[in-house]
């Protein structure tokens, strides 16, 4: 098989701030795999989690070395290619850009979207949040605005953990809950609170509408989550806390949920065992996304039908998307009936 790299720079609409920092601009890469005639298409987002440092110039460094020894086999052989791609210490991202053109690949050969390949049902596919970043209360109100005004909103993620400490998060929430007083929320901390602030923070936004809370803590701080977990009347999911599903099982019965990303994880394939493991511990899932594309977030829709909560909108801040993927019905991501990952170009839509 043949892979081509190319790189490409996505705008957001809005800039999204969170406790580590705000993002404006993203620079991906699209990865393609040809055979037969047939391309498959992946996305590698660059990330930055504590020791995880996973920069554009690494992943494209990273793909550069590795497609001539993927080059011997075919598409069709994933087993082999994931081998090859852990022995090089290839970063999850780059990893996760081959396993989803591979999959890609796959469902265009047979003639079948990925859902529909692994039987999973589109209709059960709950609503994707979208997210309010940390701001001014007045900010974060007109950011609502937009939202409704964008989009079919059911529910809205709330980026917490300000560095002015939980009286500027309370107001900020508050502030949402005013401008969108029927929505359910979701709240992410992103790891800005202590365990103190954790446990007040999760009394105090129960009666808020809040289904759960998101990384309360820093990662490096999973000894105090069973303590959380115990004083909080919310569910507590984890994100920078748990990259794979080698993570899942110490965090068993310190949490409620995971939240898996694409990125993370290093492909669909380990998305599933992600999924499995999860389940097999006793735990609720969500799937999460970086500043990725609509080529990533349609590639975790196709799975999503195994989720309980979806925050897949990534793409839909962003001006200048390069593909068309899965869409927006009734505030929930749905995959086409395409085959393979059913997306293409923006400029072919």
């Amino acid at each position: 098989m043949q892979i081509g790299i190319e790189i490409f720079t996505v705008n957001k609409r809005n800039p999204l701030t969170i406790s580590r920092g705000t993002t404006a601009q993203t620079t991906n890469i699209w990865v393609q795999v040809k055979q037969d005639g047939i391309e498959g298409w992946g996305e590698a987002s660059p990330f930055s989690l504590g020791n995880c440092q996973q920069s554009t110039e690494t992943l494209k460094d990273a793909l550069q070395q590795v497609a001539p020894k993927l080059e011997k086999f075919s598409p069709l052989e994933r087993q082999r290619v994931e081998l090859v791609l852990l022995e090089m210490q290839v970063p999850s991202s780059a990893r996760a850009a081959l396993d989803m053109a591979l999959h890609d690949w796959l469902g265009k050969r047979v003639g079948l979207p990925l859902w529909q390949m692994w039987g999973l049902d589109r209709n059960v596919i709950v609503p994707t949040s979208v997210t309010i970043g940390i701001n001014s209360p007045q900010a974060a109100k007109g950011r609502v605005r937009d939202w409704l005004q964008f989009t079919d909103v059911r529910v809205f993620k709330i980026k917490l953990g300000n560095p002015n400490g939980i009286r500027a998060d309370q107001e900020m929430l508050m502030a949402v809950r005013e401008e969108a007083p029927a929505k359910d929320l979701y709240v992410d901390a992103n790891g800005g609170w202590s365990l103190a602030d954790a446990v007040t923070m999760c009394n105090w936004l129960e009666n808020l509408g809040v289904k759960y809370v998101e990384q309360p803590l820093p990662q490096g701080e999973e000894y105090n989550l069973a303590q959380l977990k115990e004083r909080s009347p919310l569910p507590i999911f984890v994100d920078e806390s748990c990259l794979t599903s080698r993570d899942i099982p110490q965090l068993a019965n310190c949490v409620d949920g995971i939240n898996i990303k694409l990125m993370k994880a290093g492909g669909l394939t380990e998305v599933m065992r992600m999924v499995h493991t999860a389940r097999a511990s006793g735990l609720q899932v969500m799937f999460g996304c970086y500043s990725d594309s609509s080529l990533s977030n349609t590639a975790a829709a196709h799975l999503s039908s195994l989720a309980d909560y979806l925050d897949l909108d990534s793409h839909l801040n962003l001006k200048d998307d390069p593909f068309v993927g899965a869409t927006i019905q009734n505030g929930r991501l749905l995959p086409n009936d395409q085959p393979g990952l059913g997306v293409r170009r923006a400029a072919e839509a």
